[in-house]
């Protein structure tokens, strides 16, 4: 029988052109987090690193792969906001990736909402926005126990906004946010469409 597995162990390299780890565990959901800095600046930046991990209280996270503006501003403040970003925020979502030390909302053009309980601003042109409180920050480490340059920022959600427009009878549509998913290429991004859906109900 022929190989057809490509095997390798990490720490030796991957032998590919493109790591595929990425590519694996894709497509991911972004964390567009905006955060305050010390002067009251405010922050915003992309992570795919992001998800959910906990109903109630419900958690979101994501990890800083560095010692970042954003999360030393979740540490200090103890406060973040995830911001949907869409298809059509899209490319202002990307300029918000670059470190220039500027405003982030003003480099990409985007406009500032005032949260309803905690204090770093929303993306106002996001349809869903969800206001946090930070619960945990850890610092990874692998399993020899050795740290890693990356920190995993666990927030608790205390604020949820939604445009109207994406529920209907109750349920929230998860297609009409349009969300952007991050893949494993050095800019590959994907969409969601109502063809590539399938109900698949939970055995009881």
């Amino acid at each position: 029988m022929p190989d057809t597995t490509h095997f390798y162990e990490p720490k030796l390299g991957h032998n590919l052109s493109h790591d595929p780890f990425n590519a694996i565990i894709a497509p991911r959901p972004i964390g567009w987090i905006s955060t305050l800095a010390n002067k009251g600046q405010a922050n915003l930046a992309p992570y795919s690193f992001f998800n959910a991990f906990n109903y109630q209280p419900p958690l979101i996270g994501f990890a800083s792969v560095g010692d970042k503006d954003t999360l030393n501003n979740a540490r200090r403040t103890g406060e973040f906001c995830w911001n949907l970003a869409t298809v059509e925020l899209a490319q202002a979502m990307n300029l918000t990736s670059k470190d220039t030390g500027q405003d982030e909302f003003e480099l990409a053009g985007l406009t500032k909402r005032t949260s309803k309980i905690i204090n770093p601003p929303q993306v106002a042109e996001s349809p869903v926005v969800m206001e946090c409180k930070t619960s945990q920050i850890i610092q990874l480490q692998s399993a020899k126990g050795e740290l890693c340059d990356s920190w995993l920022v666990i927030g608790e959600v205390v604020g949820v906004h939604i445009d109207k427009s994406l529920i209907e009878n109750g349920v929230y549509q998860t297609v009409k946010g349009q969300p952007i998913l991050r893949g494993g290429g050095a800019g590959d991004y994907y969409s969601i469409n109502e063809t590539n859906k399938f109900e698949m109900l939970r055995p009881k």
